[in-house]
C-alpha cells in the first residue's frame, strides 16, 4: 500500500495505509469489546459474537483470488468481510450467498488533536453532553436538557493512535452542530491519552461531517455481508 498523501499534498499522521489500517483494526475490536484481532496473510479475522455479525475478516490488501477464497469457504450467515477497493470492483469477488453491505465507505485519519478551521462550538442551548473513560474507551452522549437522546460517540485508544466509532445523531437533531460537537469532545479525549493519530471507517454522509472537523480520506472502504443480518 502506498504513502498516505492526499491528493493536495498533505502528509497524513501514518507512514502507510497499512499502519492506518492495523491501528483501525485494533481500535474497532477495542471499542465494541471484540476479541483481539488474528493477523493473517491477507488480513485479520475478529470474533465479534453478535448473532448478525459473528465474525469479520479484514483485507488489507485485497484481490479477487483471495477474496474469491474466502468467501467460498464461508458459509454460516452473519460473516462480514472488510475490504479497501470500491464497490464495483469487491462485487465481482464474492461467491454466491454474499452481497454487498452499506454500500461505499471510506477509511479516514487526522492527527490528533485535530486542526480544523471550523472552530468547535459550545454545547447549544437545550443540550447537554457527558463524557465517561473505561478501559481505553471514551464515550460522549449528548441529550436534551428533559434527558431526550440527541447524539452519541465513541473512541477507542490503543498505543498512540485512537478509532472513533459509532458516531450518530438522532434525526430530530440534525444540523445544530452536535455531531461535530461529539467529535471535538472524542478527539480531545484522545488526545489527552496521549494518542496523535485517529482513524475511523465512514459512510458517505459520515465523511461530509469528518471533512468539516478536519478528516482526510485515505482510501475506499466496501463491507460484504454472507447470508442474512442487518446491514
Amino acid at each position: 500500500m502506498s504513502s498516505p498523501v492526499t491528493h493536495e499534498g498533505e502528509v497524513l499522521p501514518f507512514a502507510h495505509t497499512a499502519e492506518a489500517v492495523h491501528a483501525w483494526v485494533h481500535g474497532w475490536s477495542a471499542s465494541r469489546g471484540a476479541a483481539e484481532p488474528a493477523p493473517s496473510a491477507w488480513g485479520f479475522t475478529i470474533d465479534v459474537g453478535l448473532s448478525g455479525h459473528v465474525m469479520r475478516h479484514v483485507l488489507h490488501a485485497a484481490d479477487e483470488a483471495t477474496v474469491r477464497k474466502i468467501t467460498e469457504h464461508t458459509t454460516a450467515p452473519g460473516v462480514w468481510l472488510k475490504a479497501f477497493v470500491p464497490p464495483e470492483t469487491l462485487e465481482p469477488w464474492l461467491a454466491p450467498g454474499w452481497h454487498l453491505a452499506g454500500g461505499a465507505g471510506y477509511l479516514m485519519c487526522a492527527p490528533l488533536p485535530v486542526a480544523t478551521t471550523r472552530a468547535p462550538g459550545s454545547v447549544p442551548e437545550g443540550y447537554r453532553m457527558d463524557t465517561w473513560t473505561r478501559d481505553g474507551v471514551t464515550r460522549a452522549l449528548v441529550r436534551t436538557t428533559d434527558g431526550a437522546f440527541a447524539a452519541r460517540g465513541q473512541i477507542a485508544v490503543t498505543g498512540h493512535s485512537a478509532v472513533v466509532d459509532q458516531v450518530e445523531t438522532d434525526r430530530a437533531h440534525q444540523r445544530r452542530g452536535l455531531g461535530g460537537l461529539v467529535m471535538h469532545g472524542l478527539t480531545e479525549a484522545a488526545a489527552a491519552q496521549g494518542a496523535t493519530a485517529g482513524v475511523l471507517g465512514a459512510t458517505p454522509e459520515g465523511r461530509a461531517l469528518y471533512e468539516t472537523t478536519g478528516w482526510r480520506v485515505l482510501v475506499p472502504l466496501t463491507s460484504a455481508l454472507r447470508g442474512p443480518g442487518p446491514h
